[in-house]
C-alpha cells in the first residue's frame, strides 16, 4: 500500500468506527423505545444515501426522497423524479426487491430492524387504498351473498391489508390459503 492511499484509508476507517458506534448507541435506545428525532435523522439520512446510491447505478441521479412518517410508526421513503416506471415493476414486484434491499442493508448497518417503506410515486400508498376499497367491496358481497369470497393471489404486505381493512368488520371474518406465489385471501361470513 502507498503512502496515498494509507491517507485516504485511516480517516475513512475511523469515519466507519465513529459511525458504527453511534449506529450501536441508536439501536440501544431504539430497544429502549427513547429515539431522538436525531436518532430517526441518522436513520433516514443513511437509508437515503442508499438509496440514491443504488439508483446511480440506474443512471437516476436526479431523484427526489421524501421521508414521512406512516400510520403505523414506520419510516416512508417515497422516491420521485426521473423514470422510475422500472422500478415499480410489474405487480409492485421491482419495487418489493427495492424494499427487501434497502431494509437488510439498513438492518445490517444499524444492527437493529427499523420499519421503514420504500415507495416510487405514491405506488404502494395508491395500493393500499385500492385493496382496502376492493376488500370492503368484496366483504359487501360476501354479506349480500353468505357466501365466502376468494380474492386473487397476493403478496404477504397486500394480504395483512385486506386482512387489515376487514379487521373490526363483525359480519366477516379472513384468512389466507394456498401457497405462495399463489396465496389468497379469502373472506368469510360469520353467522351471527
Amino acid at each position: 500500500m502507498d503512502d496515498d492511499q494509507m491517507l485516504v484509508e485511516e480517516p475513512v476507517a475511523a469515519a466507519n468506527a465513529a459511525q458504527e458506534d453511534e449506529f450501536d448507541a441508536v439501536a440501544k435506545r431504539f430497544e429502549e423505545g427513547t429515539l431522538t428525532d436525531a436518532d430517526l435523522d441518522l436513520i433516514a439520512d443513511t437509508a437515503i444515501t442508499y438509496i440514491r446510491e443504488l439508483l446511480a447505478f440506474f443512471g437516476e441521479d436526479r431523484v427526489t426522497v421524501d421521508e414521512y412518517e406512516g400510520d403505523e410508526g414506520e419510516l416512508i421513503l417515497d422516491i420521485s423524479g426521473g423514470d422510475l416506471a422500472v422500478l415499480i415493476g410489474r405487480h409492485g414486484r421491482t419495487l418489493d426487491a427495492l424494499q427487501m434491499v434497502v431494509s437488510s442493508f439498513m438492518s445490517n448497518r444499524m444492527h437493529f430492524h427499523y420499519p421503514l417503506m420504500v415507495d416510487v410515486e405514491g405506488y404502494k400508498t395508491r395500493r393500499k387504498e385500492k385493496l382496502e376499497s376492493l376488500a370492503r367491496s368484496a366483504a359487501a358481497r360476501v354479506k349480500r351473498q353468505h357466501a365466502a369470497v376468494k380474492l386473487s393471489p397476493m403478496n404477504a404486505y397486500e394480504r395483512r391489508i385486506v386482512h387489515l381493512a376487514l379487521l373490526d368488520d363483525v359480519d366477516v371474518t379472513t384468512h389466507s390459503e394456498g401457497e405462495d406465489p399463489d396465496r389468497r385471501v379469502v373472506i368469510t361470513y360469520v353467522r351471527n
